[in-house]
Formats: C-alpha cells, structure tokens, sequence
C-alpha cells in the first residue's frame, strides 16, 4: 500500500490560493481567454480600470464575490458566520492575484508559444487550485462556496455542477463585454474560455483523484468545528 504524504489542511489552503491566483495571471497574460469563472469580474475591471485606475482585478474579484456570497445566503435561506469568513478569503486572494498579475507581467510573453505555454500553465494551475481548497477546512472563496453548498442542496454531482457554473459564468460574461465594448467584442473571452469551460470540471476531478492518492490531508490547528 502506497505511503501518502502529509499535508496539512491550512497549508493546502494557502497553497490553493497562490496556485490558483498565479494560475488566472497567467491565462490573462495568454491573451487567450480568461477562466470562465472570473471573466465577469475580468471584465468589470477592464470596463472601469481606465477610468478608476486605483480599481484592480483583485479589486473586482472580491467586490463580485461579496454579491455571490450574498446570493448564496438568499438560495440556501440561512447564515452561517464562517461565511462571512469567505469574503477574507476573496479579500486575500484579491491582494495575491494582484500581486501575481505583476510577477506575471514582467515575463516577457509577446511569442506565441509562450503564450499557448502559459495558458496551459494556467488552466492545470487553475484546476489543481480549486481542488486543493476543496481539501480544507477554511472558508473557501464565494465561488467554490456556492459550488460546493449548492450542489449538496440539490444532490448534483459537484464536478457536473461546477462544470454547468463555469458556462454560465461563460455566458455572463460574453453579454457583459458586449454591453461594455460593443456587440460582437470579445475582451478576455475567447476560445481559451470555452475550453476551459468544458475541461476544467474533469480536471478538477482528475486533480482531486491524485492529491488524494498521493497526500493525507490533516489539520493543525483545531478550527475545523467552527467552519463544518
């Protein structure tokens, strides 16, 4: 039997959000499409950036998600504290995800294949992030949160869920940059969208089938009561 390595579960979180904040960076910087799931926030901040330079990606990600958050609240029709407790987790990855977008910019990427190497980068980051925050205790962000207590409410299997969000996020986001930029103007949403629409529940699943034949999840703090 094969020996699995510990991690602990607060690690797994923060490592989660790292990964997956560096792994949108770089999908932005691929100019190839955004991850669906943030390309309406993408595109909110493309819309008043210029005219608001002080408001950021990270800005506009965790903005959205208070809305989300509080439309899960309404669906579920009850409240619970430690979600309140995920908009931190927005607030967090917001400020990581602006420093990731930096980082990232300084890479040159002009070429084309590096550009087809980020974006591949981007979508198995993206991937493995989520499913490391699914492996933990701690708030998860507004998304992931909405996916995983929605799904349960309804009986729907989380990755068929997730991957049925990620395409209406899609579809938001199309009619968001025609609204913003013109009928038939597609800012961050592109080819590389729709792909990783359709793969990224699979790769959710396949990330999740891995980490945990090879990692042990376990705590080290003794906090999980008050978010389970």
């Amino acid at each position: 039997m094969q020996k699995k390595t510990l991690i602990y579960s607060e690690a797994a979180y923060l490592i989660g959000l790292v990964v997956l904040a560096f792994g949108v960076a770089l999908m932005e910087a691929a100019d190839f499409g955004v991850s669906m799931v943030v390309a309406p926030a993408y595109l909110i901040y493309r819309y008043l950036n210029p005219m608001l330079p002080f408001f950021t990606f990270g800005m506009s990600e965790y903005c959205l998600q208070a809305v989300l958050l509080l439309a899960t609240m309404l669906l579920l029709r009850r409240f619970r504290f430690s979600w309140v407790l995920t908009f931190a987790t927005a607030v967090l990855y917001g400020f990581i995800l602006d420093g990731c977008m930096i980082l990232v910019g300084l890479i040159p990427h002009s070429h084309l294949a590096i550009r087809i190497v980020f974006y591949i980068a981007g979508v198995l980051l993206c991937s493995a992030g989520v499913s490391l925050l699914f492996h933990t205790y701690l708030p998860p962000e507004a998304y992931e949160l909405f996916v995983k207590l929605v799904s349960a409410k309804f009986g729907i299997e989380i990755h068929r869920f997730k991957t049925a969000y990620d395409i209406v996020s899609m579809l938001i986001a199309v009619i968001l940059s025609f609204c913003f930029f013109g009928f038939g103007v597609f800012i961050g949403v592109r080819f590389g969208t729709l792909l990783c629409a359709l793969i990224n529940g699979f790769l959710i699943s396949r990330f999740s089938h891995l980490f945990e034949t090879c990692f042990r999840f376990e705590d080290v703090l003794p906090f999980r009561k008050f978010f389970v």
